[in-house]
């Protein structure tokens, strides 16, 4: 079935996680990526494998499938030419370098805009294109520490700082990209104009703690390290340790609170002027507002720790209480595998000889098909195909690659018939 953003070319001159994960959601949407890497060694994620002698290790492919790949060595005079000239098709222009770096090459958004004044040109950065930090190297677990994050994580003051454990700020803003440049497609398509996006890490940061953000900017609320407490400051919205594990609970409203404490054998606490602010508990809406926070909490601990994370689970969540045994990963994508438990899609890339598994992007159209089964492609695989579509003869290209400028992968490549010389809009 056709795909959204069939007949959009994209310019991915991005490393690494975020600006891949950016240009890889408009891939799956059915834009044509042209990933631009460095031909000696290609970028970055290639080399992340282990012991496989492959130049697409899984979590290269991963977020590079469906792209295709130009090996181009963008420093030399020549090759920074030859993505200008590639430039005056393209939809969509990516780049995460720090600011300033792809300006020496002429491949900032002012050079770019003069070729294809309705392009849609995204930096990503760690702290901006602008601002005394801008020229900072920023990396993920660094923004936790700057932003505030990893002071949310955690018990207490004095504990150490806790990152979350992925690179979260990196899929965030990679997201956050893609979002802008779909917005942005569809402005070019209302009014023909074009725009250029500043999306940085700092700012991805923001928004995943975006509530707290406001709280402080507005109220002044300082943060508070909640562990693995709720959002809402219920007592009962916490994790607990088990006969048999840990089970995270959100008892937030009074409802919940009555159905939780009937499950553990603590329905006294629903009467207790000591535990709870029983005004507040017995209106008609609103949170659990604990008067002896640390006496509730004690209770509560106490009458779980004799009982079964797996048995509670199932009992609250049938009760209307949303609760969860804390699982692994591995844990987790193994039970929805053997069980009706969630549905998720599955989706497949075809990877060299083996197929490579996945579900799905996120989210699930009804009407625009599934993501494409084209896995991530070897370095310089589509350089030549590429390159003749743009106008050059094959002994051109046999110079640009012994010259190093260009890498040219043996194998065919399937690419859009689309003109790299149109200057129509997608």
């Amino acid at each position: 079935m056709p795909k959204p953003l069939e007949g959009v070319r994209v310019l991915d001159l991005s490393h690494v996680i975020a600006g891949p994960l950016a240009s890889f959601y408009l891939a799956q949407l059915g834009a044509e990526v042209i990933k631009v890497e460095p031909p000696l060694t290609g970028e970055v994620l290639r080399s992340m494998k282990e012991c496989a002698d492959t130049d697409t290790p899984t979590g290269f492919a991963a977020i590079n499938a469906g792209k295709q790949s130009l090996a181009l060595d963008i420093r030399t005079q020549q090759g920074a030419e030859l993505l200008r000239t590639l430039a005056a098709s393209a939809d969509v222009f990516i780049e995460n370098f720090r600011p300033g770096v792809v300006a020496r090459h002429g491949l900032d958004y002012a050079r770019i805009k003069a070729i294809r004044p309705d392009i849609v040109y995204c930096s990503i950065s760690g702290f901006g294109q602008q601002g005394d930090w801008s020229l900072r190297g920023a990396y993920d677990h660094v923004v936790q520490a700057l932003t505030g994050m990893m002071m949310m994580s955690g018990e207490g003051d004095d504990t150490p700082p806790i990152k979350v454990g992925f690179p979260v700020i990196d899929i965030a803003v990679g997201m956050l990209a893609a979002l802008s440049i779909v917005a942005s497609l569809h402005r070019r398509a209302r009014d023909g104009s074009g725009q250029y996006i500043d999306a940085s890490m700092v700012q991805a940061s923001l928004m995943l703690m975006y509530p707290n953000v406001c709280s402080y900017l507005n109220d002044a609320t300082p943060t508070r390290r909640v562990g693995n407490r709720g959002y809402t400051g219920s007592p009962a919205a916490d994790t607990y340790r088990c006969a048999d594990g840990w089970l995270a609970v959100a008892a937030n409203t009074p409802p919940q609170f009555r159905k939780l404490a009937a499950a553990i054998g603590e329905e006294p606490l629903c009467a207790d002027a000591r535990a709870l602010d029983l005004a507040a508990f017995n209106a008609p809406n609103g949170f659990v507002v604990p008067n002896d926070r640390e006496y509730v909490t004690q209770r509560l601990r106490a009458a779980f720790a004799t009982r079964s994370a797996a048995q509670l689970e199932g009992i609250l969540s049938q009760a209307g209480v949303p609760a969860a045994r804390v699982r692994k990963l591995e844990e987790f994508l193994h039970e929805a595998d053997t069980t009706g438990c969630v549905k998720l899609p599955d989706h497949f890339f075809h990877q060299g000889g083996r197929e490579l598994r996945t579900h799905g992007i996120g989210f699930a159209f009804e009407q625009d098909g599934d993501p494409t089964p084209a896995g991530a492609p070897a370095l310089g695989q589509d350089s030549r195909a590429i390159l003749a579509q743009a106008g050059l003869d094959a002994d051109t290209i046999a110079e640009l690659e012994r010259a190093g400028i260009v890498r040219v992968k043996a194998e065919a490549s399937t690419i859009s018939t689309r003109s790299f010389h149109s200057s129509e809009n997608a």
